[in-house]
């Protein structure tokens, strides 16, 4: 009796501690995309295998019990998907095919738990949609893993880096103690999910204690004389070797190449600059792109993106109608209006 009890507590622990993750880092997240996914991401996992615990030992738990925890295991794959897509290049929110993706997955969730319920339909939940949510789930990690394969080089050493690899291998840790749980026990895809929260914040605190040590001008304010001459460097840096046409430019390199700590560039982009290093990056290359633009004859729009150093082109018009005010077509079209105009004069 006391192995159950100890059971039990190991295994919801990963649900509860989860649940209280989740929440807090979509406190934290303030609107921004990645976070906010990796919360979504932490609480489908919390709910699913906490419904695993409940079920194990309550068989008889009402169906709607199973509902629930079944649907958070489906958004699993979508959520992860979408925390590595989130990362990627200056994106500051889906583009018109994520936004079109992330609907059709809440509709199709939306249409199944409505109209077949699993009170009213045991055996199509047993049979077929359960096993299709497990390959669903399949399906969105190797997409997934794929998408930080072809991120390898931009997020090499960093810290999103790290945490996306990470997530990644828990998510197929837990995967894959669900698929084999037939030849195991069902209750190992919980304790999975215990395991990795508690792994994951074993290393988080290792890596905190083994920091660095707080440079002294990271708790004050730098100069604004001292500022001034690191971007001035940057400027004249970006000028001559345009490094901002490098879709995988990351901050630990372009820091390495001015020969400026990480911190620091970090600390002037934002306190002298009032920009972040991603921001900083979409301005040039938003200028970048209006050059092209105006270019005879015209580029198409997909090169431009490319040249100007544009990972998609979701995040090139996201990018170019936040910096410039309008999309990339209709300063074209504006452009060549301008000078139509200035020939006729």
């Amino acid at each position: 009796m006391l192995g159950q009890h100890f059971l039990f507590f190991f295994a919801m622990l990963g649900a509860f501690t989860g649940i209280a993750a989740a929440s807090f880092l979509w406190w934290r997240a303030k609107g921004a995309p990645t976070p906010r996914w990796l919360a979504l991401l932490i609480l489908m996992v919390a709910v699913r295998t906490g419904k695993s615990v409940v079920f194990y030992f309550w068989p008889d738990i009402p169906r709607i019990a199973l509902q629930i925890g079944l649907t958070a295991c489906f958004l699993i794959g979508p959520c992860l998907f979408f925390l590595v897509r989130s990362s990627q290049g200056d994106m500051s929110g889906p583009g018109r095919a994520d936004r079109w993706h992330i609907g059709g997955v809440l509709l199709l969730t939306v249409a199944v738990n409505v109209f077949l319920p699993y009170v009213d339909h045991p055996d199509l939940w047993r049979q077929w949609i359960t096993p299709g949510i497990n390959y669903v789930w399949l399906g969105y990690l190797l997409l997934a893993s794929a998408q930080l394969l072809l991120q390898r080089r931009r997020l090499s050493g960093t810290p999103s880096g790290r945490l996306l690899t990470g997530t990644v291998a828990a998510i197929w840790v837990i995967w894959f103690a669900y698929y084999t749980a037939g030849y195991t026990s069902y209750i190992v895809g919980a304790l999975s999910f215990t395991f990795v929260l508690a792994s994951s914040a074993v290393v988080h605190l290792r890596l905190r204690a083994g920091q660095a040590p707080i440079e002294p001008y990271q708790d004050r304010r730098i100069p604004e004389t001292e500022a001034a001459t690191h971007l001035q460097a940057l400027a004249e840096l970006m000028e001559r070797e345009r490094l901002h046409l490098d879709p995988t430019l990351t901050l630990p390199r372009l820091a390495r190449r001015l020969g400026v700590p990480q911190t620091r560039l970090s600390q002037v982009l934002n306190d002298n600059n009032q920009t972040s290093f991603k921001q900083y990056l979409a301005q040039l290359r938003v200028g970048e792109a209006k050059v092209l633009l105006q270019q005879v004859p015209p580029k198409p729009l997909e090169v431009v993106a490319d040249e100007a150093g544009f990972q998609s082109m979701s995040s090139f018009h996201s990018a170019f109608k936040k910096w410039a005010g309008v999309t990339p077509a209709a300063f074209r079209a504006g452009s060549g209006d301008s000078e139509k105009r200035f020939q006729h004069s």
